[in-house]
């Protein structure tokens, strides 16, 4: 794959501040788990001398795919000790690579995927790690855009999730066949703690639908935090993208990895 389509090309030009981690530490690859009688694949990295069962960090994509951002995420997170998964969750529908701009890319594929496939398929990439290497006492969740507000669905979906942290995830929305519910209307039905991770500048998610997702979740006593970064706006955290916030988005995975170890990322 070469440096121009490692990235989707509906994601726009790439921007200066890439971060692209190395490989000599961990084990990363392409592989393919089954799921509802399907080969769904899946770009994998856990670090490469490790012994025993290691906690398991499930990525969840932004609209994009798993395209090198999502994978250098997983590297990130195998070299913090993890076993990390991001699966291809449009394949039935689609691939996001063969769209150029963010609108049409939404309209004709994303929003064709519906919620319950892609919790169910979740559960499966669950399976599939605890089969290759990963402790499933130990599942955790991080996603991102997209995969941020499947992240409030999922820790709400699975009792085995022990944690997850969600990026920059929609709280409130339409809801349609393929999205009956959103992350407001589960706040009473939290698994796991969640921490959500959002920017003040996000015209795509305003500060009053953030606000309500607190009260949602304060009336429900659940155990959930949200952060708001005052100067960063959606997708902060992508650093491919004219949109990356330095500043928030160290300060998120630090948080992230803070929130991992309280919850869930240490043996019990």
């Amino acid at each position: 794959m070469t440096e121009k389509s490692a990235f989707a090309p509906a994601a726009g030009p790439q921007a200066a501040t890439v971060v692209s981690t190395p490989e000599q530490a961990i084990t990363a690859g392409e592989t393919s788990i089954p799921t509802q009688g399907e080969n769904m694949p899946a770009y994998h990295a856990r670090p490469k001398d490790a012994e025993g069962a290691l906690p398991i960090v499930i990525v969840v994509q932004e609209i994009f795919g798993v395209h090198e951002h999502i994978r250098d995420i997983c590297r990130r997170l195998a070299l913090e000790g993890y076993l990390a998964v991001a699966p291809e969750l449009y394949f039935r529908q689609g691939d996001p690579n063969e769209y150029s701009d963010i609108p049409t890319l939404f309209s004709n594929l994303v929003t064709k995927v519906p919620d319950a496939q892609v919790l169910a398929d979740l559960d499966h990439v669950a399976n599939w790690a605890a089969r290759n290497g990963g402790d499933p006492h130990r599942l955790l969740m991080t996603g991102f855009c997209w995969g941020g507000r499947i992240s409030w669905l999922y820790a709400a979906h699975n009792p085995q999730l022990k944690a997850a942290v969600a990026w920059y995830g929609k709280l409130v929305g339409e809801k349609t066949l393929n999205s009956p519910k959103h992350p407001v209307d589960i706040a009473t039905d939290l698994n796991a703690p969640v921490l959500g991770l959002y920017g003040a500048e996000d015209t795509g998610i305003p500060q009053d639908t953030v606000e309500t997702m607190r009260q949602a979740l304060r009336a429900a006593n659940a155990k959930a935090e949200i952060v708001v970064y005052p100067e960063a706006g959606h997708a902060f955290n992508a650093d491919y993208r004219p949109s990356y916030h330095e500043e928030s988005a160290k300060d998120g995975w630090q948080r992230m990895l803070g929130w991992f170890r309280q919850y869930g990322a240490k043996k019990s």
